[in-house]
């Protein structure tokens, strides 16, 4: 068969006969995940789909025959959930190519890099065969960072030539600052009595102007799960990643506004929207950046609704600090396996990496952070735990950036889910992170950066 054949529009009938029964595997369901990463379209099954794949480069468009199976509602129902904003795919054309065969065609906006493979069933999923699109070209997460700030700026395009000096030169023009309450400006933190009062994100501006040898710090926020991996679910039907996310914003903002001893701030997301991130990509994400902290932001859960409060984790070189810390890391690491991680396409040496990353130093840096944040959050919830639990969370392994895992409250307790989609618990917390990194910089100034070429 010629390819063109393969592509042509009219080769694709949409029409059933009784012929068209099916006699291998059932779609249960399809999805899609746009994101400026990548673009992910999942294919649900009862059995696991035998397929092939056929990738056109000019035009840009993906092929995959599904074998054995007819076409259904499920399938036909994958054409709609293709938006126009998707910066990957254009749209999706499905149809039985032949009685046992049901084609999709992918017509993309750029050149990709296909990844198709199968995933087996887990958690709530059953047989996934899952078609990854990355784009040829990745940007780099500096560049993502900076063209954030250019945006929010709005500069002419004359100013916008060379990204890093427009940065420079906002840093450099600042001259008035909002001032802090002198507990904040002093220590990280207000009084007692100040605890309650509205705070604004430009409240952790230190009242000290920049000056040329003040450089970015750069933190980056990790919103837990994602796409394909929900997280806990609360009794109420929360998802984990969406308040997460939320929270995530509210804390970006307040980082994006805030000047630490004078040195400016800026957060970077390691996921911004409803998609999945591999652990070992948010990891890569804030090293290259060359980050100042990592913060991954989650919502606990447990089998019985009574737990509740917020946890601070760390890195552990040796055994969990508790039956409870090493059975949250066991099950927070299983979000590759959840939101469906390619392994063929991994790289050994990313994995070896990830295994035999951490330090004594970074360890002692976390733990001083995450000391921080919970003598904060205290103040405005509960605590599950007093004091930073250690175990070996994949996502915490850099070995050069201090890290924590914040479980922002037990989202299996209805109270605490009704907490976690508050606005007003969202924003205390976001406030409470602020002054809790507000308060680390103030011990630990940060260092020089020195950028790879």
């Amino acid at each position: 068969m010629k390819r063109r054949d393969v592509f042509q529009g009219g080769a694709l009938v949409l029409l059933l006969g009784p012929y068209h029964l099916a006699h291998g595997a059932s779609i249960l369901a399809v999805r899609v995940w746009p994101a400026p990463d990548y673009s992910r379209v999942t294919i649900e099954s009862d059995t696991p789909l035998r397929y092939s794949q056929t990738f056109v480069a000019d035009p840009p468009r993906l092929a995959v025959d599904l074998q054995g199976i007819a076409l259904n509602p499920a399938l036909k129902a994958l054409v709609a959930k293709v938006g126009q904003d998707d910066p990957n795919i254009q749209r999706v054309r499905v149809g039985q190519f032949n009685p046992d065969v049901v084609r999709l065609v992918l017509d993309l906006k750029r050149e990709v890099r296909p990844q198709v493979f199968s995933l087996p069933p887990v958690a709530a999923y059953g047989n996934r065969l899952v078609l990854d699109l990355y784009p040829a070209s990745v940007p780099d997460p500096l560049d993502v960072l900076i063209a954030e700030r250019l945006k929010a700026l709005a500069l002419p395009a004359a100013e916008q030539t060379d990204p890093l000096e427009a940065l420079i030169k906002e840093k450099l023009d600042q001259t008035i600052v909002q001032a802090q309450p002198p507990a904040v400006a002093q220590q990280g933190r207000t009084t007692s009595s100040e605890s309650d009062a509205p705070r604004t994100p430009g409240a952790y501006i230190q009242a000290r102007p920049p000056t040329a040898n003040d450089r970015l710090i750069i933190i980056a926020l990790d919103p837990g799960h994602g796409g394909e991996d929900p997280g806990a679910i609360g009794p109420g039907g929360t998802f984990e990643k969406d308040v997460v996310l939320r929270l995530a914003h509210r804390l970006r903002d307040r980082i994006n506004k805030a000047f630490a001893d004078g040195h400016p701030m800026r957060a970077f997301m390691t996921r911004d929207a409803d998609y999945f991130v591999p652990l070992h990509v948010r990891v890569d994400k804030a090293r290259r950046l060359q980050a100042d902290l990592f913060i991954s932001l989650h919502a606990d859960a447990f089998f019985t609704p009574n737990p509740q409060g917020a946890s601070v984790f760390a890195l552990s070189q040796g055994g969990a600090s508790s039956t409870a810390a090493r059975w949250m890391a066991d099950k927070e690491n299983k979000a590759d396996l959840i939101g469906g991680l390619n392994i063929q396409a991994r790289d050994g040496q990313v994995t070896h990496a990830m295994l035999d990353m951490s330090t004594t130093a970074q360890i002692k840096d976390s733990l001083q952070l995450g000391g921080a944040m919970l003598g904060e959050i205290k103040r405005v919830g509960k605590l599950h735990k007093p004091r930073v639990e250690q175990a070996s969370f994949a996502v915490l392994k850099a070995p050069d950036i201090p890290s924590v895992l914040v479980e922002a409250a037990f989202i299996s307790n209805p109270e605490e889910e009704i907490k976690l989609n508050s606005d007003e618990y969202q924003d205390k917390l976001a406030d409470a992170l602020m002054r809790a990194i507000a308060n680390y910089f103030s011990k630990k100034p940060p260092l020089a950066r020195i950028r790879n070429a």
